[in-house]
């Protein structure tokens, strides 16, 4: 018998509108709602919501909350200064293995905002509040089970996040991407997103939600499971913990040493020592087939320099052929066409660089 499933506010609401739900790390979670070709497209063509509530904010507040993030994660926080402005990145372990990918928000040198993932959330906040005691930060580390979120996504999804709720319009129409506006009761409308679409992910106080979910609903914003989730996030090139890395992974292993900064010598991030010693015999890369099937996580890759793994591979819908993400030995190139065993049989495809897909629309790469 299994533990209980942990549920999201929205939970009730999935259940009601006829939601597959899953088990997802413990969550259950809509997969989705009907066809998960149509939710993928509308968030492509118009604007879909998703309920993200799963996923963990985290308030980190105190004297020493700047100089504790500069230690705890890869990329330097430094960089912040506009309140409400973000970045994304990984916390690491001393082997320079990712902990978890995150995104982390500043509101003050003393108030900061993570967002981790559902499956790590527990073991996340133990590792912070363990490195904070043993390195005596004067920190304090929060979890905000009290909160919600969805995602927002599509061409259309601003404009309908304005019809739903006209008063966050003067606030957010002028936003950047991976910035963030702050209302009054706990409220913030950001600029971010996990699907290579325009959009907001939107936290607010859990009793709120529901009503926001059935406004947006009323705008003609789709709603959207983990299924579309997933092919939306692969067309966009963008990773997926537990798939494309985890612990025994280094950043640059999964395509993400954009997410590490170096520059400042005298900032000893945890892992950067195991980063700097490292040499990585393989490339991480996009793949697209080029006859019949379908690409998954783990199935071999046969190139002229060895053999690789696929780390996470679908159908896309956008482009009506599978596509995947690869580590591949080192020689490997764009453009070089390699073969992947699907049940048994090597099927020819094109290595590629990502993303596959930005604004609804096939991203052609110059040669």
């Amino acid at each position: 018998m299994s533990a209980t499933l942990k549920r999201t506010p929205l939970h009730e609401t999935h259940v009601k509108a006829g939601a597959r739900m899953v088990d997802f790390g413990g969550w259950d979670m809509p997969v989705n709602y009907g066809s998960q070709i149509e939710e993928h497209h509308a968030v492509r063509r118009d604007a879909g919501i998703f309920d993200v509530s799963h996923m963990l904010n985290v308030d980190v507040t105190g004297a020493d909350a700047t100089a504790f993030l500069r230690r705890l994660v890869a990329n330097d926080v430094s960089k912040l200064t506009q309140p409400g402005k973000a970045l994304y990145t990984c916390m690491l372990n001393p082997q320079g293995g990712v902990i978890d990918d995150l995104i982390v928000y500043f509101f003050t040198a003393t108030q900061w905002r993570l967002v981790v993932n559902a499956g790590t959330a527990d073991k996340d906040i133990a590792w912070m509040q363990r490195v904070a005691a043993a390195e005596k930060f004067q920190v304090t580390v929060t979890p905000r089970r009290d909160l919600a979120m969805v995602a927002v996504q599509g061409p259309n999804a601003r404009a309908k996040v304005w019809a739903a709720r006209p008063a966050w319009q003067a606030a957010t129409q002028n936003l950047g991407v991976f910035c963030a506006a702050v209302f009054v009761g706990d409220v913030l409308v950001a600029r971010t997103g996990y699907t290579g679409e325009d959009g907001f992910e939107i936290v607010l106080p859990s009793t709120e939600v529901a009503q926001l979910w059935a406004d947006l609903i009323a705008q003609g914003v789709h709603p959207c499971g983990l299924g579309a989730r997933d092919t939306l996030r692969l067309e966009a090139g963008m990773n997926l913990y537990g798939q494309d890395m985890d612990e025994l992974i280094h950043p640059n292993q999964a395509g993400l040493t954009w997410t590490v900064s170096l520059k400042d010598p005298e900032r000893f991030f945890i892992g950067r020592k195991a980063l700097e010693q490292f040499a990585d015999p393989k490339v991480f890369i996009g793949l697209k087939l080029l006859d019949r099937g379908v690409m998954r996580a783990h199935m071999a890759v046969r190139t002229d320099h060895g053999l690789g793994e696929v780390t996470s591979g679908t159908m896309s819908p956008t482009l009506g052929v599978s596509i995947g993400f690869a580590r591949l030995p080192l020689g490997v190139e764009v453009g070089d066409h390699i073969e992947i065993d699907i049940r048994g049989k090597w099927v020819p495809a094109e290595v590629c660089k990502l993303p596959f897909v930005r604004q609804g629309a096939e991203v052609v790469h110059a040669k």
